[in-house]
């Protein structure tokens, strides 16, 4: 093992000088080098390159014996930094253990909270946290519970086993069913590998100064410039991106922890600056002390794609041709939509309502059984998936439902940030058991105000008045071809997408 990144080592120590790329490293360990460097306050971690997976997929190995005989050492190093001892008393250390493939997938693969609990862990918890039961108790059943979710079994009483389980678990997971159809779906190929994050926890469960939450540096789904995000207290990172629990609106941190709140919009500053695009970023707050987890390009709906492109070109930070590149046909289709008749809409009582989280207008039998979902869909009916919450195994069904609504979760969970990858209509919290009841009926979902109507209403053509911003792209990519015909926008990006493939 080696602490930089000079040599292709399986396991590398995250710190602001590694300077490995995000193929070797993953896109989730290649975010926390990134924020180290920014100076941005990041957990300790090191990270099982994506070459350990490769290598297990091309040998069939369950994990090779040389990688699993450095891990030690790489806790060690976690150890010295939070002056912890993993799975010990009177001061243990907890992890996490993360996947990370260099290209974002997300929702795909597997995440394990909290690992390294046993009996005298969790009474060393309650005794730091001050209480005897809540917080150790509530960080131990959140552990049970995700790790025999994601690895399939109780969790050993031996930490080190429990932490080469769910490493195994984790690198299994880049050819689960749910990940393959995900990469062959979105043409991305097989032999890239994920990468297994272990990381310090930080704990947002802890008190009443702590919570976590997800920011995205604009917003996601009609494009603006202002920050966007949702924030849980007293909640853990799955609580917010599983959409398990509905959070509160950021305004609520910016409430509560003034200081914490603009911390974090410092950093989104930092992030959104050096990489140049809109930054999806996981936080943590443990006491009153901001952490951040991961931050990735935003996946963002197709007019929120339009609008900042042309407004990150407006301020300087990209080119015309970044621009241009950044926006598909597809994107200016969508944008260029349809909308629901109000004469229908003022006389039909809505069914449900929930939160916008990827804007449209879909018709369609609504299902609540996934499985049920793909065999309809296969059959040629138009399908409105409805379901409680999503998770990954979800993922087939929504790629092909017309429109997915849930009861739970906000605009930053899973089926929020699924459906806008995927340009698909989504509603999320609408309210518990609000839709199951729907199961069967035929109902309009329009996302973009967050209503589900029954029965079929009548969609009004799309408006041909000209938008500022398609109008500015249209300038800027007809100044590449000046000696054509103009074409419309859709046309020219078409166009500029295959002389780049020639």
């Amino acid at each position: 093992m080696t602490s930089t990144a000079d040599d292709l080592s399986s396991i590398l120590i995250l710190d602001a000088v590694t300077t490995a790329d995000r193929d070797l490293l993953g896109g989730k360990a290649w975010s926390i080098q990134r924020m180290m460097a920014l100076g941005i306050p990041v957990p300790p971690a090191f990270v099982i390159t994506t070459d350990v997976c490769r290598r297990m997929h091309s040998t069939g190995e369950t994990l090779p014996a040389d990688v699993w005989r450095d891990v030690p050492a790489a806790v060690a190093e976690l150890e010295a930094v939070t002056a912890r001892r993993f799975g010990a008393a009177p001061r243990p250390l907890l992890v996490s253990v993360r996947s990370g493939a260099a290209t974002s997938m997300p929702g795909m693969m597997d995440t394990v909270l909290n690992l390294g609990m046993t009996d005298e862990v969790e009474q060393a918890l309650a005794e730091q946290a001050g209480d005897t039961a809540a917080f150790a108790a509530d960080t131990r059943r959140r552990f049970r519970e995700q790790f025999e979710k994601v690895v399939g079994c109780p969790p050993p009483s031996d930490p080190w086993e429990q932490l080469r389980l769910a490493v195994v678990a984790v690198l299994d997971s880049w050819n689960s069913p749910r990940a393959i159809s995900y990469r062959e779906s979105r043409g991305l190929p097989h032999d890239g590998g994920t990468a297994v994050t272990v990381q310090a926890m930080v704990f947002g469960n802890l008190d009443d100064s702590s919570g976590t939450g997800v920011l995205f540096t604009r917003d996601p789904l009609t494009g603006g410039a202002e920050a966007y995000g949702e924030w849980l207290p007293r909640g853990q990172g799955e609580d917010v991106v599983s959409g398990r629990a509905d959070a509160l609106a950021l305004a609520e941190l910016a409430a509560t922890m003034p200081g914490v709140h603009a911390d974090l919009l410092a950093a989104a500053a930092r992030l959104e600056t050096d990489s140049r695009d809109v930054q999806d970023i996981e936080f943590t707050v443990e006491s009153g002390t901001l952490w951040l987890l991961q931050a990735r390009v935003a996946k963002r709906s197709p007019e929120a794609v339009i609008r900042h492109a042309v407004m990150l070109r407006q301020e300087g930070l990209i080119t015309d041709a970044e621009a241009l590149d950044r926006v598909q046909p597809e994107h200016v289709r969508t944008l260029l939509t349809a909308h629901l008749d109000q004469a229908d809409v003022a006389a039909t009582a809505a069914v449900a309502t929930g939160k916008p989280a990827c804007p449209g207008i879909a018709t369609g039998i609504v299902v609540t059984d996934a499985d049920d979902a793909e065999e309809r869909a296969d059959r040629g009916e138009a399908v409105i998936l409805a379901r409680p919450t999503t998770d990954p195994d979800d993922v087939a069904a929504m790629s092909v439902a017309v429109a997915v609504i849930t009861e739970l979760g906000g605009s930053t969970s899973h089926a929020a940030v699924v459906c806008r990858e995927m340009a698909i209509p989504c509603v999320v919290g609408c309210g518990t058991g609000t839709l199951m009841a729907l199961a069967g009926r035929t109902v309009t979902v329009d996302a973009s105000t967050g209503t589900v109507y029954p029965g079929e209403i009548t969609v009004v053509p799309a408006s041909t008045v000209d938008d500022p911003d398609l109008a500015l792209l249209a300038q800027w990519a007809r100044a590449e071809f000046p000696d054509s015909a103009p074409g419309s926008l859709p046309e020219l990006l078409q166009r500029r997408k295959m002389e780049k493939i020639r």
